[in-house]
């Protein structure tokens, strides 16, 4: 009993402030489109919907910078080597650097692209502009510290993470309504407020850095990039190998989300809108699963660095007995609340209406997704990014086929008279969430198969 309450409070210890760290991720978006709202036009928020969703997009596709740092730290732990650790983080800082770099001199090109992806109208694209010249500035902030998190994480803390976050708010929302009610600035002072706010963040995770140095003894010196970190930690072909596979990942992920919303749009702003809420129901499990996952992430690669198969072997257990009790927990709230859950984040009763048809499809999202995301952390841990990577690819083609197939085997015949179930319209919106929820389902089904086969030591 006395080493399962170990395992358990191990792996709360990091799971419960990740939790807490990734409800106040989306703020910063909200607190910005909170404070536009009341500028006295539609175009403001529509400005900084459009500027929130390009960042979210591009920082999206370099969460590989936080994951393979979360891997390679938890393993050095685990080998009790500090200068590896330290040596870690100064490669891995050092590539953020470079990519914010690229992010910057590369803005112009950037911003067309995203958006001729998006498509904003007219009268929005101007101030999403202003937005977006401001923000870009940002960059070098919100990569190194996504480096940092990881690093933190691999060193089994989460409470860094956690308090940055934090902060981070409040020095967003203090920031942005001194210098839009204070100065008037605006669009230009969100913007300003948003930068602000990623800077502090990123000070105030650096001096938590430099506190936890001391305890190896060690200080940064430019020996730590030299070839010897290459031949002690990974050669540079690995270190380039993990990237590379957590990108192409993330790409398989953005481009199964953005086709998703597209595909909604396709059939009408209604259809849309309750798509959109219902999403709402995976981000939320999804705030509380990433806690676990980040937990697999920082233990999994701390006993897998170790050698000590039996210790990797009980978290897993117990991670996944977590994952058990909180798939039956939200299930059972989607079931039961599922429709007041989406009545009370729109008050639209067309969409309120509608969503009764789908919202079924909510309920299967527990169930199919949670192995996903605990064995993402897991693979994190163990730096087995191929196994995601082919996960992520076979996934996303089996939600192509279906949903490009599913109607045309399904299709409305005479002999079904449900008026709402079977007609065309609806048959592609139950086919687009049918490959919604067999997608979550492979990842994970996939991922148990990788690991039994390849990974299990």
């Amino acid at each position: 009993m006395k080493v399962r309450d170990s395992f358990n409070r191990q792996i709360l210890k990091i799971a419960l402030p990740s939790i807490v760290s990734n409800i106040t991720v989306p703020l910063l978006g909200m607190i910005d489109v909170a404070i536009v709202g009341h500028m006295g036009g539609a175009v403001y928020i529509g400005a900084v919907a459009v500027g929130s969703m390009i960042f979210n997009l591009v920082y999206w596709l370099f969460g590989f910078l936080r994951m393979s740092t979360s891997g390679l730290t938890a393993q050095a732990y685990g080998r009790q080597s500090s200068e590896d650790i330290v040596k870690i983080l100064a490669h891995s800082a050092t590539t953020a650097l470079l990519i914010a770099l690229l992010l910057i001199v590369l803005q112009w090109p950037l911003r067309w692209l995203m958006f001729w992806l998006i498509g904003p109208t007219s009268d929005v694209v101007p101030l999403a502009a202003t937005y977006f010249r401001i923000v870009i500035w940002g960059a070098p902030a919100s990569l190194l510290l996504f480096v940092i998190m990881g690093w933190f994480i691999g060193l089994q803390n989460s409470r860094v993470p956690m308090v940055v976050s934090i902060l981070q708010n409040i020095v967003n929302i203090v920031a942005s309504l001194t210098l839009v009610y204070g100065c008037h600035l605006k669009i230009e002072g969100v913007a300003i407020g948003t930068v602000i706010a990623q800077y502090a963040g990123l000070l105030t995770a650096l001096w938590f850095t430099l506190r936890r140095m001391r305890h190896f003894s060690l200080s940064l010196h430019f020996s730590l990039f030299t070839r010897h970190y290459t031949r002690r930690v990974s050669d540079g072909h690995r270190a380039f190998s993990l990237n590379r596979d957590l990108f192409l990942r993330t790409l398989c992920l953005v481009g199964v989300n953005l086709y998703f919303t597209s595909a909604g749009a396709r059939q009408g702003a209604v259809i849309l809108s309750v798509n959109t809420v219902m999403l709402q129901l995976y981000l939320f499990f999804s705030y509380f699963m990433d806690g676990f996952a980040n937990a697999g992430e920082a233990l999994g690669g701390r006993y897998y660095g170790a050698r000590d198969s039996e210790a990797f072997r009980s978290t897993l257990r117990h991670l996944f007995g977590w994952t058990a009790a909180l798939t039956a927990l939200f299930t059972l709230i989607y079931i039961f609340g599922g429709l007041r859950i989406v009545a009370l984040l729109t008050d639209e009763p067309a969409v309120v209406s509608e969503a009764s048809h789908y919202i079924f499809w909510a309920w299967l999202i527990p169930i199919a997704g949670s192995a996903a995301f605990i064995w993402d952390g897991i693979f994190v841990g163990l730096t087995a990014t191929r196994g995601m990577l082919i996960s992520s690819l076979l996934a996303t083609l089996t939600f192509f086929v279906i949903h490009l197939t599913a109607p045309l085997v399904f299709h409305p015949s005479p002999i079904t008279h449900h008026p709402t179930l079977f007609t065309s319209k609806a048959l592609l919106n139950h086919a687009l969430w049918l490959a919604q929820v067999v997608y979550l389902a492979m990842r994970g089904i996939i991922q148990t198969l990788w690991y039994r086969r390849r990974l299990r030591f």
